[in-house]
């Protein structure tokens, strides 16, 4: 076991374990971004084929509503990637799976169900 994954508290075949589930979870991020960028361009571009008053026109309220909530969903995911990205930074520093509140361990099922978690359950629901 080397000094990096001593620290992290994870022997080496698991941290490519959490290195692959890391960079699937990003695989699938990135393709939610460049889905949610296309919808995102298509409601502005069908928008301003027309002249939208979105106060007096039936439809532009709910136009105005789905832009705000594709741009809410889009913001999500590029934010969920810059955790992710972190989170393979702490990976190769070998702070991977550390509480960065407490310093305790953060259990495996918790890093298997949110990878990029930086916090365990504890401190989490502290902060909540």
């Amino acid at each position: 076991m080397s000094d990096q994954s001593a620290n992290a508290g994870f022997a080496a075949p698991q941290g490519e374990s959490m290195r692959a589930l890391l960079a699937a979870d990003r695989a699938g991020t990135l393709q939610q971004i460049s889905a949610l960028s296309r919808e995102y361009e298509g409601i502005v571009e069908a928008n301003a084929l027309v002249a939208i008053d979105d106060e007096h026109d039936p439809e532009g309220a709910s136009t105005a509503f789905e832009r705000a909530h594709v741009a809410a969903l889009l913001s999500q995911a590029r934010e969920h990637l810059n955790d992710l990205d972190r989170a393979l930074e702490r990976l190769e520093r070998g702070d991977y799976g550390r509480c960065e509140q407490c310093g305790e361990p953060i259990p495996t099922e918790r890093l298997e169900v949110r990878p990029a978690a930086k916090t365990c359950v504890r401190c989490a629901s502290a902060a909540r």
